[in-house]
């Protein structure tokens, strides 16, 4: 489970796709099968969301690693050259971006929260 606070030393990333709506369902197909077959089988991955916009142009995934290096090793794999080269089939681009926790909000009456 992500964890979001700025106390963690998990790597977060954030990777957009851009696609078009005819491509948009076999580029969450593939990326689906990324995530089931191989990229949560990696070493330091911890959990991964998809989301489409509602133009569906976009698709944004957020994923969380134990360390960054665990993320750098998992892009480096033949497997996963491989995959990146085959999602190019069903986007224009997409762009794998790490990211530190700068700030995390809450609504002012969640009970039990802490940042």
């Amino acid at each position: 489970m992500p964890i979001i606070t700025r106390d963690s030393d998990r790597q977060t990333v954030i990777t957009t796709f851009e696609t078009n709506p005819g491509m948009c369902d076999d580029l969450l197909e593939a990326l689906s099968d990324a995530f089931d077959n191989f990229i949560r089988h990696q070493p330091g991955f911890v959990a991964a969301g998809l989301h489409v916009n509602d133009a569906r142009t976009r698709i944004a995934n957020y994923s969380q690693w134990e360390r960054r290096e665990d993320f750098l090793a998992m892009l480096r794999t033949p497997e996963m050259r491989e995959r990146s080269r085959q999602l190019t089939q069903f986007c224009r681009s997409f762009e794998p971006v790490m990211y530190d926790v700068a700030s995390v909000i809450f609504p002012e009456n969640a009970e039990g929260q802490t940042a």
